[in-house]
Parts: C-alpha cells; sequence; structure tokens
C-alpha cells in the first residue's frame, strides 16, 4: 500500500479520482492500492519562545538574543486530528512508501516534510511534481515520480526561510518593544516593504509644487506647446511676442516607425499587477482567484516566477491558442509564435501561468465573477503572447514662433497586433481609454499628413493662432497602488547586484501578497482611494516605527540579498548552515549595538488614547470612533458605543462609562428609561468578558 500526502482536501480528491482512491474513510480515501490523504496547510509550526524557557514569558531585553538549538516544532491545535490521521496511516504496516504530493514550491515542500518529520516517519517516500491539475497531468505525474533526494536543498531552503524569519520577528520585535514600551512587529521582509511605503510618503510631504507656465498655440489645427518658463512675467512676454508674430515656421518633423513586442505570458506576480490595474484586485485576491481556477483545474500552477513554457511545449500551446481563440469567439487569423513564450533555459520549478485545456470547455456562468476576470486575463495573455508585434507611427514636429520653440509628440497605431486579442477579450485598461479620448493631437497629425502630404515640411510658414498661457504645477510621486509596490518588491536591490545575478528583490511571488495583507491587518499601513484605484498609505504607527528602525531591519537591498542567499540555499551553491549563522550574527548586532531613539516616547505616541486594561488578555484598550478596543491584534475584546442592550436603558456608552467598567467591572446608572413603560429607574451596568474577548452585559438592582 502506498500512502499519498496532498496539502488540501479538494487536491487529494482530484488526485484520489485519478489513481482510483474512491472511497471514502474517515480523513482520507482508499482504492487501488493507495490511501489518499491531506493536510490543511500548515499543520505544523515553530514553538514559542516560552516553550523553550518559562523566562521568555515576559520580554526583556537582557534575555536577547534568543537562538533555538535544536529548533522545536508543535502541531498546530486547530490541526492536531488530521495529523493523527496522518500519523497512523504512516505507522501502518501495510503502508510501505509514500508520494509527497504537496504543492511543488518552497513551501509545498515544508508543509510535507515537516509532517514526516514529526510523525517520526522513516518509510521511503518519492515526490510528485507537477504544474497542472489536469487528470493527465497527474497521470503522467505518477508514471514519473521524482526522487524525494532531488528536492532536499529546496527543504533547506524552505527551513532556512522559516527559521530566519522566526529569529529576526522575535529577536528584533522583542527588541524594540521593550525599548519603546510598545508592541512593534518586526518583520525580516515585511519591515522593509513598509520601509519603501514610509519613504514614498516621506517624500510626497516633503514635496512643495514649484508653478510653472507654457505658451500654447494651434498650428494647422495642432495644439503645440512651449518650454517651460519659472517666471509668470517672463510667460507672458513671450505670449505677446508670439500673439503680435501670429506666424509660425515649421523647424522638422520626425516620423519614426515603432514595433511594440507582444508581452512575456504572466508569472504571479505580473498577473497580480496586470489584475491591479484592470479591475483593482488586492494581490491576495489575485492569488485566491488564481489557485482556485488551478484548483478547479482551469489554469496550471499560480506560484511561479517565470514567464516562458518549456520547448517542449511548443506543439502543445499551439493546440490550446486554437482552443482559447474559438472560446472566445475570435474569428480572425492568428499568428501562432510559440517560439516567443517557449525557452526551457528560463523556467525554474514551474512554467509559466496559461490556461488548460479544461478552460476551452468551462461554462462561464457557472465560475464565481472574479475568477471569470482572471481566467480571461490568462487565456488573452496567452494569446496575445504568440501574436504580432502592435506598431505605431510616432510624429514628433517642432515649429518657431515669435522668436520661441514649440513642439507637438504623438502616436498613430498603424497596425494592433497582438493587442487587438487582448482588448477583444478583456477590453481597455481606463489609462489607455483615457488616452485615446483625449489624445486629438494623433488624430490631427497623421490626418494632415494623409489629407497634404507637404503642408508640414521644413521651412513652411503657418498661421499660429488661439495662444494662451498654461499655469501648471509640479507634482510628487504618486503613492503606491498595488501594483506599483509589487513592481517596487520584485525589483528591490536591482541596482546594488550584479547583472547575472538572479534578483529575486523582497518576498518571492508566493509571499508577498501575504505581506502586504499583513501589513495592512496589523495597522501599519491602510487602503485608501476608490475601489479601483486604491493606494497604499502608512498609518502613524507604520511611520513611527520605521523612524526608529536601524538601516539593516528596513533596508529593502539588504533583505533582498537574503532573498538571494535562500535562492543560493536551493540551489545548493550556499549552505544552510552558513546562511544561519549570518542570520544569527546580524541579528546578535543589533541587539548589541542598537541605541533608543531619544524623544522617540513623542513619535511612538498611539494614536487612539488608552483608557484602560482589557479583562481578556491585559493590553491596553482604545477609544475609536465605534468603540472602546483591546490594543491586542489577537483579542477580539471591544465596548461597542452603540448596542441593542444600552439602546434598551436609553443610555449611551460614554468613555466615563466604559472607564468605570474596565476598572471595577461595574457602573451605577441613573434615570434610565424602561422602553416598555416609560419609567425611570436606576441601576448597575455589569460587564464581563471570557477568555476569547466576548462582552457579555447585566443590570444589578439596588434593593429598596
Amino acid at each position: 500500500m502506498r500512502l499519498v500526502i496532498a496539502e488540501k482536501p479538494s487536491v487529494a480528491q482530484s488526485i484520489a479520482k485519478v489513481i482510483g482512491a474512491s472511497e471514502k474513510r474517515d480523513g482520507y480515501l482508499e482504492g487501488n492500492g493507495y490511501l489518499v490523504s491531506w493536510c490543511f496547510g500548515h499543520l505544523i509550526e515553530l514553538v514559542q519562545p516560552q516553550e523553550y524557557d518559562p523566562k521568555y514569558e515576559k520580554w526583556k531585553k537582557d534575555d536577547l538574543p534568543i537562538f533555538p538549538d535544536p529548533f522545536r516544532y508543535n502541531v498546530t491545535n486547530s490541526t492536531k486530528k488530521q495529523f493523527k490521521v496522518l500519523k497512523n496511516l504512516m505507522d501502518r504496516d501495510d503502508v510501505t512508501s509514500l508520494v509527497e504530493a504537496t504543492d511543488s514550491g518552497r513551501e509545498g515542500e515544508l508543509i510535507f516534510r515537516l509532517v514526516y518529520k514529526q510523525a517520526g516517519c522513516r518509510k521511503p517516500f518519492e515526490r510528485l511534481w507537477i504544474s497542472s491539475m489536469e487528470d493527465s497531468a497527474i497521470r503522467e505525474g505518477f508514471e514519473n515520480l521524482k526522487r524525494s533526494t532531488e528536492y532536499d536543498a529546496l527543504y533547506e531552503a524552505a527551513l532556512c526561510r522559516e527559521r530566519a524569519d522566526w529569529i529576526v520577528g522575535i529577536n528584533a520585535t522583542r527588541l524594540f518593544s521593550t525599548l519603546y514600551g510598545q508592541k512593534l512587529n518586526v518583520g525580516r521582509v515585511m519591515t522593509p516593504t513598509l520601509g519603501m511605503i514610509v519613504k514614498r510618503e516621506a517624500d510626497i510631504q516633503a514635496f512643495r509644487p514649484e508653478p510653472f507656465y507654457t505658451v500654447q498655440v494651434k498650428v494647422a489645427g495642432i495644439e503645440m506647446t512651449g518650454e517651460r518658463i519659472k517666471e509668470k512675467q517672463e510667460a507672458e512676454k513671450c505670449l505677446k511676442a508670439v500673439n503680435e508674430s501670429g506666424i509660425a515656421v515649421i523647424q522638422r518633423l520626425e516620423t519614426k516607425d515603432i514595433k511594440e513586442k507582444a508581452p512575456l505570458l504572466y508569472d504571479l506576480t505580473s498577473l497580480q499587477r496586470e489584475a491591479n490595474k484592470y479591475y483593482g484586485f488586492t494581490a491576495q485576491q489575485t492569488l485566491d482567484y488564481t489557485q482556485s481556477l488551478y484548483e478547479k483545474k482551469l489554469v496550471t500552477y499560480p506560484r511561479t516566477d517565470s514567464k516562458y513554457l518549456t520547448d517542449d511545449m511548443a506543439d502543445s500551446a499551439k493546440v490550446l491558442a486554437d482552443k482559447m481563440k474559438q472560446k472566445f469567439g475570435y474569428t480572425k487569423m492568428l499568428v501562432m509564435n510559440v517560439n516567443a513564450i517557449t525557452n526551457s533555459k528560463k523556467v525554474g520549478d514551474h512554467h509559466a501561468i496559461i490556461p488548460t485545456v479544461n478552460a476551452a470547455d468551462a461554462v462561464f456562468s457557472e465560475i464565481p465573477s472574479g475568477e471569470q476576470k482572471i481566467l480571461s486575463l490568462i487565456a488573452a495573455r496567452l494569446l496575445s503572447a504568440i501574436g504580432d508585434p502592435a506598431e505605431y507611427k510616432e510624429y514628433a514636429l517642432t515649429a518657431e514662433c515669435g522668436g520661441q520653440i514649440f513642439s507637438a509628440k504623438a502616436k498613430a497605431e498603424t497596425r494592433p497586433g497582438w493587442k487587438e486579442i487582448q482588448e477583444w477579450i478583456c477590453g481597455k485598461k481606463d489609462d489607455e481609454e483615457e488616452g485615446a479620448d483625449s489624445n486629438t493631437v494623433k488624430n490631427s497629425i497623421s490626418g494632415i499628413l494623409k489629407a497634404d502630404p507637404d503642408l508640414l515640411e521644413a521651412g513652411k510658414s503657418l498661421p499660429a493662432v488661439d495662444a494662451k498661457l498654461k499655469e501648471g504645477k509640479t507634482t510628487a510621486k504618486k503613492r503606491f497602488t498595488e501594483d506599483s509596490l509589487l513592481s517596487a518588491m520584485e525589483r528591490a536591490g536591482i541596482d546594488e547586484m550584479p547583472d547575472e545575478a538572479e534578483r529575486k528583490g523582497l518576498g518571492t511571488p508566493a509571499t508577498r501578497a501575504g505581506i502586504i495583507e499583513k501589513l495592512v491587518r496589523i495597522g501599519f499601513i491602510e487602503r485608501k482611494g476608490d475601489k479601483k484605484t486604491k493606494y497604499l498609505a502608512p498609518t502613524h504607527k507604520g511611520m513611527a516605527l520605521i523612524t526608529v528602525m536601524p538601516e539593516v531591519i528596513q533596508s529593502p537591498s539588504l533583505t533582498a540579498e537574503w532573498e538571494q542567499k535562500l535562492l543560493d540555499v536551493e540551489k545548493n551553491e550556499l549552505s544552510s548552515g552558513e546562511f544561519m549563522s549570518e542570520i544569527r550574527q546580524m541579528v546578535s548586532e543589533l541587539i548589541n549595538t542598537y541605541e533608543a531613539v531619544k524623544d522617540a516616547e513623542v513619535m511612538m505616541k498611539p494614536k487612539y488614547e488608552q483608557i484602560g486594561t482589557c479583562p481578556a488578555c491585559g493590553a491596553e484598550v482604545v477609544e475609536r470612533s465605534k468603540g472602546f478596543f483591546c490594543s491586542s491584534n489577537k483579542c477580539k475584546f471591544v465596548i461597542w458605543k452603540e448596542s441593542r442592550f444600552m439602546d434598551a436603558l436609553s443610555k449611551k456608552m460614554t468613555k466615563q462609562i466604559a472607564v468605570s467598567l474596565l476598572e471595577k467591572g461595574r457602573c451605577h446608572l441613573t434615570k434610565c428609561r424602561s422602553v416598555k413603560t416609560g419609567k425611570n429607574y436606576d441601576t448597575d451596568l455589569v460587564m464581563t468578558a471570557d477568555e476569547n474577548g466576548k462582552v457579555s452585559y447585566s443590570l444589578d438592582f439596588e434593593k429598596k
């Protein structure tokens, strides 16, 4: 009997169907010589510091650094039942070997290996490594199972990543929290990402717009613009000279033929960026939608960093493209330039994200709206990527009037190429639509040349009309959207790395979405703006944290170097021991050399007023607009300012009442009014909270 372990139940069911394990059991499936079971993501986690030594219950700078040796693991409370199922299956006498069928990547490798080790299993196992959940891909994967030893280095890299995050997170969080008297979450990748957002905000706040002026004039119906002028008086002189002249002399008209190559296929980051541009999806939403499509066997593995297919996929890519063309009703002739998307040397663990053959038969009305949009993007990109270049003609017109030089630039599409199929399936992006609506210059120049090819020749004198002065202001950089932040994370450290280095930036395609979500969840950044064009802005808490962070913790380029070293471990070019030694050295130096920033108390002052102590967990309770909340992100305790209970008393929950409830557990109320009888009465309001933070109220009437 062979035991197959997948990452989640839905994947296990898909595998079981293909290999004939159809009989349902408690926590697994059985049949055809196989047992198929599953994890629920990570079943095993690193224990907290206090599990090593009770003294770590209290956070003290003198106890740092904390470097466990060896690291210890626990089964998570919520998954103990399933772990027991897996251990019992591994221990069965009739189970002779295992198949590791968790996701084919760094985290999937870690999930299986930790379960295998925690269960004390020593039976041999092989690796199922696939990029699609299609039946044919699963079947082929089982026919070509890999030796487990081929992925030992991947496992070591995963361990290094997990343990480095623990060491940096635990030690740095405790260091800065004890120094500044409040909990400050610090993370190896999270903090540099926050640092980029804070730096951009600081640049915006420090920016001072400067006015400038330009003179505009129409020549042959084309609106031309002069150079920027800082002083208004000087600009007015130029305007006067143009009006007095009334004649523009063409200096030159330059034309250039431009070809815009078809884009490459999507890796996860580029898909997340595009979905943010088109639909305003967050990086996490896009990952969730794509993962769901993968599990429904409609797209290939999402957590990839490659934009190419392997060379042997050329023929199947043509067949797939033809099916997608029919699926979306595109009837025009389509170029099949598959050489542009096939390059085995640029494919690592997984090829680019593409639709599966199953997607051609999918009923779109049965797919959730968000997933429909992602599937359409992926299909459109496959067809676009093998298409012809889009072709343009660029124009640069220069003229002289009143002693000033005026110019106009435009671009006219001569052949849509790959863009036609992209727009057929997905429509135009908002910025493209705006450009098309406002770009009258493009139509003017190309239209004039068609009507009179000689009109804009050098030396021609033409009337200059409708001259006007236009005032503008210099603008600051824009705040990060998820699109631009993902790009910045991907490119972090690019200038400091050698050209031949395989740059990985901050995080990986699989982890960047989670990093952004965590920054939002713990209150370091927030999303602002409308639904489709949300930007990311740091909170007071986030800006204060970065203000006191040393460069070694918040530097994107230094963290990008660590990502590169993790890749080196994965490639067996750096030992895990060397990597962890460098991490420990960096943390030790941080603890030994860092000194608290003077007057940081002012910067670190909480945005919300603290009014008492949480009865559930002991953290501070702060006042916000809708109630009095526990400041701990893990605690759900809250006293709402508006509630049915207080409405029934004809009372509002004031800060004074909340303070009394937190101090004494009760508050005496006078002149409460009964909704039923309309009579007034006095009573004591009593509050209790359970260990989960759930609040209950009761009334204690005074004895008469």
